[in-house]
Order: C-alpha cells, then structure tokens, then sequence
C-alpha cells in the first residue's frame, strides 16, 4: 500500500512544484531531505544500540524473572488459557517488558517469535486464536513507560524538552489499550 502512497505524494508535489514554477524548491527538498533522513538515522543508531543491548541484559539476567513477576496479575487477565511455563508466555512477557521500556526495536522481534510459537500451537491455522487477537492489540497499542524512540527523535531535531511527550504518550497508549482490550473480549464472547 504504501508503495502506492509515497510515489503518489512524490508525483503530486512535482506537479505542483511545476504549475507554481518552484520546481528548483522541489528539487532542494528532496536533496535535503535525503540529507536530514542519513542524520537523523545515525544519530537514532545510538539510541537503538543502547536499549536493544540492555534489553539483551535483561533476557539474560534474573531481572527479567523479577519484572516478569511483577506483571504476572496482568497476564493471568489478558491470557488466561497460557500457564506460565508456557514458551509463548515467557515471549509474550518479555515482548510486553520491552514495549513498556519503550524499546519497540527489541520488542518487534520478540513479538514475531512470540506469534509463531502461538501459531505452532494454533489447532486452526486459518484463524489466530483469542490469545493472538489480544497480543495483538497490546502491540498496536504499545504502552510505554518510556517513549525512547520518540524522545530520541525529538531531541536529534533540537526540541528544547524532548521528553516532555512522555505524559501524552501515557494517556493515549492507556486509553488505546484499554479501548482494544475491551473491544477485543466483547467480540471473542461473540465471535
């Protein structure tokens, strides 16, 4: 889809640049953009390195049994057809740490591992089950305690708080769970 998009918005601006005869302000755009995305890519590597690294030391530490723990009253609610020495659990909850850790490059990962392990257990594998409907929606919705992503955007383009985002993140990543959790469970009762 997106592969129609962006050629479609590219074609737009180049006609207009055309009619409204700054097509060399076309042109400058597209060379500094270019310029801005290298920037802005390097400067992100760092962050990225730094949380996927200490998201590995958590995997490979007892911290991840600890904070496991801490959100085992959670899972019971969301999964409660998995026991906690299932191999998709533990994936799921290390998925659910790296997101609320804001490390959404670590947590993509762990999710596709996650959906094919639950998927290898799938007895229907045309439809995903309840368990892989709600895991779902708590990736889409991604609640992060710390947005590291956004704020690491932020500040590589000079905001003066880059973390100021962080109460805004909380209420819409909430509500957005919430809102999904909800919807979710009415409709497997249903369907």
């Amino acid at each position: 889809m997106l592969n129609k998009i962006w050629p479609f918005f590219i074609i737009i601006s180049f006609i207009f640049a055309v009619i409204t005869g700054n097509i060399e302000c076309f042109n400058n755009s597209i060379f500094s953009s270019c310029n801005q995305a290298v920037e802005l890519t390097i400067k992100l590597f760092g962050t990225m390195c730094l949380w996927n690294g200490l998201m590995r030391i958590v995997q490979e530490t007892s911290l991840i049994n600890k904070l496991s723990t801490m959100i085992t009253p959670l899972m019971k609610v969301l999964f409660p057809n998995m026991k906690k020495e299932d191999k998709e659990y533990k994936e799921i909850t290390v998925n659910i740490i790296a997101n609320l850790l804001g490390i959404g490059n670590a947590a993509t990962p762990l999710g596709i591992k996650a959906m094919q392990t639950m998927q290898e257990k799938n007895p229907d594998k045309e439809r995903i089950t309840d368990s892989m409907a709600i895991f779902i929606v708590l990736n889409t919705a991604s609640l992060q305690l710390i947005p590291t992503t956004v704020i690491a955007i932020r500040a590589s383009l000079g905001s003066t708080n880059a973390v100021q985002i962080i109460l805004p993140v909380w209420i819409s990543t909430i509500v957005a769970d919430i809102a999904g959790i909800v919807a979710s469970k009415v409709l497997m009762k249903k369907f």
